[in-house]
């Protein structure tokens, strides 16, 4: 056991503050973090003195980096599948927790924000990025899927960006960040603490905020958005590979760099983010946590999430063996069936 809480719950002032505390595991998201935040804020919300909820991290390099891979790995390779999805279940409940909490919501973000993070934070009402915001839905990586709530999220990023996002698993900071909506405000990183301090007392959130935001312009991604649209925007995952390949073939670098992104992905897992992308933008978000319960009850007893896990993290020799291996072998009517209804299996959320 630890000397120190995973999560840290606590009343300062007229905040309820949770503190991601497993700096070591860069906050890796585990149930009993997860259980114990669902506590807190089922406490607070009909707490008179609380009037908001803040989120910070113990950590300098994370503020969560997404949910606890090796542990899910491992009591899926024993076939535990029933803890693995316990754990999912109770996640998804939290997104939608946070995405329908009656109170001002606010993540500080400052570091990477990755999956299970990215699930902590996107759907809160204010999300404040500090200089070292590193945001990422890497899941194709590892033979997984953007979850946590992406389904509902990235769609309604302008631009089809969040289908970049989704199927590349590229890394993006807070300036892009912040230009796409995925944060709604900038500060400092050396006024983060200050910040954490000011919002527990009882001013107002914006009159609060007006004090430290800043204004970072334009990001590194800027001058690609006009072509991210075009080639995400297509109605299938092969029009989609053939505007690449047709920029790409033109000289377009970064059409390029794009493919060849893809390429070390699983198949598999960029087919299913893709089709996430293309039904979430008409979901509303307890049908869109559902849709990813069902995707998540297929995968754990999959291949690829296994396979990518081993590469990256258990060998850590980079070189997953996918299956299928490529793209032009996947079968459409595979990937449809990660869609289907559990019936009496049905993730179940609160109103």
């Amino acid at each position: 056991m630890s000397e120190q809480p995973e999560i840290l719950c606590e009343i300062r002032g007229a905040a309820g503050v949770a503190v991601l505390n497993r700096p070591r595991a860069l906050n890796a998201l585990n149930l009993p973090m997860v259980r114990e935040m669902a506590k807190a804020l089922d406490a607070w919300e009909n707490d008179p003195q609380v009037t908001r909820i803040v989120v910070i991290s113990s950590s300098e390099k994370a503020f969560c980096a997404g949910g606890d891979i090796r542990w899910l790995h491992d009591r899926g390779k024993v076939g535990a599948h029933g803890d693995m999805l316990a754990f999912w279940g109770e996640e998804y409940v939290l997104n939608h927790r946070i995405a329908t909490y009656p109170k001002p919501y606010l993540s500080l973000i400052d570091g990477i924000v990755m999956g299970g993070g990215v699930g902590l934070s996107i759907h809160g009402s204010h999300r404040i990025a500090g200089d070292r915001y590193l945001f990422a839905m890497p899941e194709v990586g590892i033979g997984f899927f953007p979850d946590v709530g992406a389904t509902y999220a990235l769609p309604r990023l302008p631009g089809a960006f969040g289908s970049y996002l989704a199927v590349t698993g590229e890394r993006i900071g807070p300036a892009d960040a912040q230009t796409v909506g995925l944060v709604t405000h900038g500060v400092a990183s050396d006024r983060m603490a200050e910040l954490a301090d000011a919002l527990t007392g009882r001013s107002a959130i914006d009159d609060i905020l007006s004090g430290f935001t800043i204004q970072r312009g334009p990001g590194p991604l800027d001058t690609a958005r006009p072509a991210i649209a075009e080639w995400f925007s297509a109605d299938t995952l092969g029009e989609m590979m053939a505007r690449l390949e047709a920029a790409s073939a033109k000289g377009d670098a970064f059409a390029a760099r794009t493919l060849q992104t893809i390429a070390t992905k699983s198949p598999t897992s960029v087919a299913i983010a893709f089709e996430q992308m293309r039904r979430g933008a008409a979901l509303d978000f307890t049908e869109a946590m559902r849709t990813e319960f069902r995707i998540v009850s297929r995968i754990a007893h999959g291949h690829d999430f296994y396979e990518g896990v081993r590469a990256v993290v258990v060998d850590k020799d980079q070189a997953p063996r996918w299956k299928p291996a490529s793209l032009a072998e996947l079968d459409p009517a595979a990937i449809e069936a990660y869609f289907a209804p559990l019936g009496a299996d049905e993730l179940i959320l609160g109103a």
